[in-house]
C-alpha cells in the first residue's frame, strides 16, 4: 500500500460559490446598401448536459461535452497586411491510430512533454474513441504528473478513463492519489473533469480502495463540494459514496467523522445541484447516518463492557 506523507493542506468545509454565463450577439444587415464587413462578435458558453435517469456509473459520464473551440474571425486589416506577416505554421498532422500515437509520444516525452500533452488532446478531444488501447504507464504518468499545471491534461485524463483499459492503467499509476492531491488546485471545468475522472477510476475495486487509503481523500472532497458547480458537486459526491461504501465491511479509512460529513453534504445539496447528484446525496446521507449510529452502539458497548 502507498504511503502518504502528512497532509499540507487546510480544508474549508462551508464555502461555496456559483456562477454561469452565456452570450451571443447577432448582428442583422437592414437597407438595400450592404454595410461595410465588420468582425463577427466572438462567443464563448459552457457545454451543458441534459441529467440521465440511468443509475450505472458509466453512463453518467458518456453525457459529457467537451467545450467548443472559440472561432477565428478576420477583419479587413488582417486582408490588407496579408503580405505583411508571413503565415503561421500549420498544425502537426492528428495521428487516428491511438496505438501508433501513442508510441510515438511516450519517445517524444523526455525532449518535449508540451507538445507530447497538445498532441494528445487533439487526437482524444471532444471525441475520445470508445475502444482505446492501453496507454503506456510512463505516459500516463507524466500526464498525471501535470493536472495542477497543464491545461490539457484534465481533458486527456478524463477522456482516457472513458475507456476500461486506460481507468486501470491509470489507476496502477498512481493517478487515484494524483487528483486528490491536484484537485484543491483546479476550479471549474478542470476541477469538474478532474472529480469525474477520479469517480470512473473508483469504479475498480483498486481504486476504490486506494481513494479510502488516502488521509486526504474525505478533506478535499468536502472542500471541493463547496467551491464547485452543479457537475462537480455530483462527482465529489459520488467519491465519497465510494469513500463510505465500505460500511459494515469491517474496513475503516475515514478520516472525518460521519456526522460532519453529513452536514457538509446537506449544505452541498442546498446550493446548485444536478439532479444525479441530489440522488446520490440522498443515498450518501443514508449512509452516513447508518454509520453514525453503528458508531455511536459501538462506543455504549465499550462503555457498557468497561463498567
Amino acid at each position: 500500500m502507498k504511503t502518504h506523507q502528512q497532509p499540507k493542506l487546510k480544508t474549508q468545509l462551508f464555502s461555496c460559490g456559483f456562477f454561469r454565463h452565456c452570450a451571443q450577439t447577432v448582428l442583422s444587415p437592414t437597407g438595400t446598401t450592404p454595410p461595410l464587413p465588420q468582425t463577427p462578435p466572438g462567443f464563448q458558453c459552457e457545454s451543458s448536459t441534459s441529467s440521465s435517469s440511468s443509475s450505472t456509473t458509466s453512463q453518467s459520464f458518456t453525457q459529457w461535452r467537451f467545450s467548443p473551440p472559440t472561432p477565428t474571425t478576420t477583419t479587413n486589416s488582417n486582408l490588407i497586411q496579408t503580405n505583411t506577416n508571413p503565415p503561421s505554421p500549420p498544425p502537426p498532422p492528428q495521428i487516428h491510430n491511438l496505438q501508433e500515437l501513442f508510441h510515438i509520444l511516450e519517445l517524444q516525452l523526455t525532449t518535449d512533454p508540451t507538445s507530447v500533452l497538445n498532441l494528445l488532446e487533439r487526437s482524444l478531444v471532444p471525441n475520445p474513441p470508445q475502444n482505446q488501447p492501453p496507454c503506456p504507464p510512463n505516459l500516463m504518468r507524466a500526464l498525471t504528473a501535470n493536472l495542477a499545471t497543464a491545461k490539457p491534461a484534465t481533458k486527456i485524463l478524463f477522456a482516457l478513463c472513458l475507456s476500461d483499459a486506460n481507468r486501470r492503467v491509470a489507476v496502477e499509476t498512481g493517478a487515484v492519489s494524483a487528483v486528490v492531491e491536484a484537485a484543491p488546485d483546479l476550479d471549474g471545468a478542470p476541477a469538474e473533469r478532474a472529480l469525474a475522472a477520479l469517480e470512473l477510476m473508483c469504479t475498480l475495486p483498486e481504486g476504490a480502495e486506494e481513494l479510502r487509503a488516502h488521509a486526504l481523500a474525505v478533506p478535499v472532497m468536502v472542500t471541493m463540494m463547496a467551491k464547485t458547480a452543479a457537475r462537480g458537486k455530483e462527482y465529489a459526491i459520488g467519491v465519497l459514496a465510494v469513500v463510505y461504501g465500505s460500511v459494515g465491511g469491517g474496513e475503516e479509512h475515514h478520516t472525518a467523522p460521519p456526522e460532519e460529513v453529513a452536514r457538509a453534504v446537506e449544505l452541498a445539496l442546498q446550493g446548485e445541484c444536478s439532479a444525479r447528484g441530489r440522488r446520490k446525496g440522498a443515498q450518501l446521507l443514508k449512509t452516513l447516518q447508518q454509520l453514525s449510529q453503528a458508531e455511536l452502539e459501538a462506543a455504549e458497548s465499550h462503555l457498557h463492557e468497561a463498567n
